[in-house]
């Protein structure tokens, strides 16, 4: 008779139950009517948001200098470097001479000899007046040359001996400038023709800049010399989106595999203008370089041509409150859903900062640590209900031992009737 009223009790208690939820589920404003099966949710955290470019780019030289030679002007003589050479700043490059300074030489040269030819009248001039003069002593009547009569302009025969010597000795003195004046420009013919003839033997170009010569014209077409430098940089081209977040002094980061460390370094240059015509039928490219941090004397050399990946960071958020991007939903403004402690699901609407990496920054809105539902795969109403899937893996009999058979009962019709 007892097993067959504990049959009777428990189908009772069955149809109880049964019965109870049936009404509850139909019953329109009830809680079961509101409820959301929330299977997926997560918390406000503080995070990093850190938004970029993912490019290419290849290693190549920061900088191109290239060296000209004028042949009209100038003979050429020889190189004294050649292809792949390593060299400094000061270290010669070639040799020649100057075709100008041979008619500079001339002009002087010339210029030398009548310097020389008057200089020698001069002393040829100064002469006669010492001769003249020392005639006057004992031929007071003694015979003039007629271009010392002139220069002196006196009247040999009325003016007295002592007239005569007088401007004989002004004139002499007048004589000896003129004739230093001319030793001096012959000094300084002299020494400019030496110069000359200094460089007219070789005049050496030198290089402004460290680096390593990579290409030497033998055709003497300009450039006759081109010069790489020894600090690379990443070349690369970024597309019309690309181009309006990126900005000259960005971070970025580079990877390669001919490289076991990783790059850093900043936009250097941005070319405004495209890599090739504007066109309907291209994508627009614009080059820019960023230039490479030097990491120490113990930094591997890069290998000249060789493929990185690229990433530049347009734009990066320390320590905000974020949240997955499925999270977000829209209906005028974007707003989520909080889960409270109070088993409902709130409407909160948000106010977004950055976006990238699939988190949102959130300016406005719930906290650090809110708990929060992720994209729900039924509609929600504001305020609901919510119940969420056992985590067994959480559940421990121990546990549940130790609660008093009272306990067992108002914890089950709990989870059923409220939930």
């Amino acid at each position: 008779m007892s097993g067959n009223w504990k049959i009777v009790a428990v189908s009772i208690a069955s149809i109880v139950l049964i019965t109870v939820n049936l009404y509850l589920i139909e019953k329109k404003e009830s809680k079961v009517e509101r409820t959301v099966f929330v299977e997926n949710w997560t918390k406000v955290k503080k995070d990093t948001i850190t938004d970029t470019i993912q490019t290419n780019g290849v290693i190549k030289p920061v900088e191109e200098y290239d060296i000209y030679f004028d042949a009209k002007k100038n003979d050429f003589k020889k190189f004294l470097v050649k292809e792949g050479d390593s060299i400094t700043a000061g270290s010669s490059l070639f040799e020649y001479t100057a075709t100008e300074l041979d008619a500079l030489k001339a002009s002087l040269e010339a210029e030398k000899t009548a310097a020389e030819g008057e200089r020698a009248g001069i002393e040829e001039y100064i002469g006669k007046l010492r001769s003249y003069q020392g005639t006057l002593t004992s031929e007071p009547e003694a015979a003039i040359d007629e271009s010392v009569e002139k220069n002196l302009n006196i009247d040999i025969t009325t003016s007295s001996s002592d007239l005569i010597k007088s401007n004989i000795e002004q004139e002499m003195y007048k004589q000896e400038l003129e004739k230093n004046r001319l030793d001096e420009k012959v000094k300084m013919l002299d020494a400019k023709l030496s110069s000359i003839e200094e460089q007219s033997s070789a005049i050496v170009t030198t290089s402004e800049a460290d680096g390593v010569v990579k290409n030497i014209n033998k055709n003497l077409d300009n450039p006759i010399i081109s010069i790489v430098s020894t600090n690379m940089a990443i070349e690369g081209y970024f597309s019309g989106e690309e181009m309006k977040k990126a900005e000259v002094g960005m971070t970025i980061k580079a990877s390669s595999s001919d490289s076991k460390k990783a790059l850093k370094g900043t936009i250097g240059r941005i070319h405004s203008y495209p890599a090739e015509e504007p066109s309907l039928k291209k994508d627009n490219r614009f080059p820019f370089q960023a230039l490479i941090e030097p990491e120490g004397e113990e930094t591997e050399p890069l290998l000249v041509g060789s493929k990185v990946n690229l990433t530049v960071i347009t734009n990066e958020k320390a320590g905000v409150p974020s949240i997955p991007i499925e999270a977000v939903q829209y209906q005028k403004h974007p707003y989520i859903y909080k889960l409270t402690n109070k088993g409902h699901v709130d409407k909160h609407y948000i106010t977004k900062g950055l976006k990238a990496e699939g988190k949102q920054e959130i300016i406005k809105g719930p906290s650090v640590g809110d708990v929060i539902l992720l994209k729900p795969n039924v509609a929600v109403k504001n305020h609901s209900y919510f119940i969420t899937p056992i985590q067994f893996e959480k559940v421990k009999a121990g546990t549940y031992k130790k609660f008093t058979s009272r306990e067992k009962v108002r914890y089950l019709l709990l989870g059923i009737l409220e939930k």
